[in-house]
């Protein structure tokens, strides 16, 4: 079988987690869903259960969210200390509780502890690095990433450096979120709250203060955010929706319409309504009649299956966080792409991967849908293996699917590891047959043979929508793959059709 790649090197191979909450967990999550090792500190004697339910979450999310190869899941480890979690770690994650002093004793054990080239990367939502920097023996490598839950579905991370932070501190830990499937904002000065989280604390203040004036409950406040204005929001931001409400004047006419509106009472900013306990308690009996049917783990799974929907309608218009889900499934593509310096004398390993709990149906086992997405994968990999990339994509040539014949031989349940192989039957003109068997690993005897699929493509200009021969460099290759999968024996059942 062909041998995988492994994804860019700009990706770490063993990160540490000190701190394992919400948003420590969070990270644990994604670091391992693209390949990461994590070695884990928190001194919690429920760490590890609370972790494993934020797993759980990500693993049905992420089997929702993306079709794409994830590399071989990384390892998860518990250290009984904070020196044992950090010391091969080249990326350390601080995620303890928002206390400076409590982050300042931690950077301390893990400077005692760490590689000198390691960064430092802390979660922190509001303190300033260089406040976080003071009393480091080597404040270039600390810098603030700031996430935002769920860590394993929402891309932004803001990167904020300190007074004493590199700048390659800053280049390293953006190219490392980019290829995890995040979205690096570096921040240009720092602040106290960065750049969201100030959005969201005024958003909050005027909140408490529309609930405690009995003006909107809490469920009438969620509700004018996510029927209205938070749709808009999640698509365009607050600029951009603005300048489109100025119609075909743009910004300018916006401004000019409603800037006299600053100069009027709409709203509190920075009056902040005292929490008394009658406060508090009426804003906690109305969120418990809003959402108290409910438990915790199923509004997370209500949240990340709408944040599934919503980031996958995005990536169909190639736009805003979709376009970073597109970005980071094109790199786990390219990272199981069979490249041409392996050698093609057998059928080419164009697929492996855990079978998904969302794949799976009310039998329990994968349903038909996801053979036919297991072997559009291993068709995809041939593509690229060729030289179909994006580069020739954006040319205006491509491959269309003109017919399909898939036989279901065997059941497969969730977290059974699967693989596929492919066999170029016919590559000559504007003609690709290709045929795919799907297996599942069966640690102790024969992989088992799940299902074949036989598929024949057409070369297609994407300009005219017709049939043409493909480029040259596309043609030869193709053809030196079928040239080669020509002696190996025709695959049995091939050619056959229903009945």
């Amino acid at each position: 079988m062909a041998d995988r790649t492994e994804p860019g090197k700009s990706r770490p191979q063993k990160a540490a987690v000190v701190g394992g909450g919400v948003i420590g967990g969070g990270w644990v999550a994604r670091l391992i869903q693209n390949g990461v090792d994590v070695c884990i500190f928190d001194p919690d004697p429920e760490a590890e259960r609370k972790i494993a339910a934020v797993i759980d979450n990500a693993d049905q999310a992420i089997g929702k969210l993306t079709m794409a190869p994830l590399p071989a899941r990384g390892s998860m480890v518990f250290a009984s200390s904070i020196a044992d979690a950090v010391s091969d770690a080249e990326l350390i994650i601080e995620a303890v509780p928002e206390r400076l002093d409590v982050k300042q004793a931690v950077y301390a054990e893990i400077e005692a502890a760490a590689a000198r080239d390691a960064i430092i990367s802390s979660s922190t939502s509001g303190i300033m690095p260089t406040d976080l920097q003071d009393g480091m023996k080597h404040p270039g490598r600390l810098l603030v990433g700031h996430p935002f839950n769920p860590v394993y579905l929402l891309p932004l991370v803001e990167l904020v450096g300190g007074k004493a932070t590199d700048a390659d501190t800053i280049t390293r830990a953006a190219a490392f979120c980019a290829s995890i499937g995040m979205h690096p904002l570096p921040i240009r000065k720092e602040i106290e709250a960065f750049v969201a989280d100030r959005f969201l604390e005024a958003v909050w203040r005027e909140a408490l203060w529309l609930v405690k004036d009995g003006i909107a409950t809490t469920a009438e406040i969620d509700d004018a955010i996510r029927f209205g204005f938070g749709l808009r929001w999640a698509q365009m931001g607050l600029f951009e929706t603005y300048r489109v409400a100025g119609g075909e004047a743009g910004m300018a006419h916006f401004i000019a319409q409603f800037g006299p509106c600053l100069k009027w009472p709409w709203t509190k900013l920075m009056d902040v309504p005292e929490l008394t306990d009658d406060l508090v308690k009426t804003i906690s009996d109305q969120s418990d009649a809003q959402s108290g049917m409910h438990s915790i783990r199923e509004l997370e799974r209500i949240r990340d299956t709408n944040l599934v929907a919503i980031m996958q309608a995005l990536k169909a218009n190639d736009w805003g966080a979709g376009k970073t889900l597109s970005e980071w499934e094109t790199t786990l593509y390219d990272a199981v792409a069979v490249r041409t310096e392996t050698a093609i004398d057998q059928p080419l390993e164009t697929l492996r991967q855990h079978v998904p709990s969302a794949w799976t149906d009310y039998n329990g086992h994968m349903n038909e849908a996801r053979y036919l997405d297991c072997f559009s994968i291993a068709s995809d990999a041939v593509l690229r293996w060729v030289g179909v990339d994006a580069g020739y994509l954006a040319s205006g040539n491509s491959y269309f699917t003109v017919e399909t014949h898939i036989r279901h031989l065997d059941e497969v349940v969730a977290g059974t590891q699967i693989y596929a192989t492919s066999q170029v039957l016919r590559g000559e003109g504007k003609k690709m047959q290709l045929f795919h068997h799907l297996y599942a690993v069966a640690p102790d005897g024969p992989d088992r043979l799940l299902a074949t699929g036989e598929h024949m493509l057409i070369h297609v200009d994407m300009n005219t929508r017709s049939s043409c021969l493909p480029g040259e460099a596309v043609a030869s290759r193709l053809a030196e793959i079928a040239q080669a999968h020509a002696k190996l024996p025709r695959p049995e059942g091939a050619g056959r059709a229903i009945g």
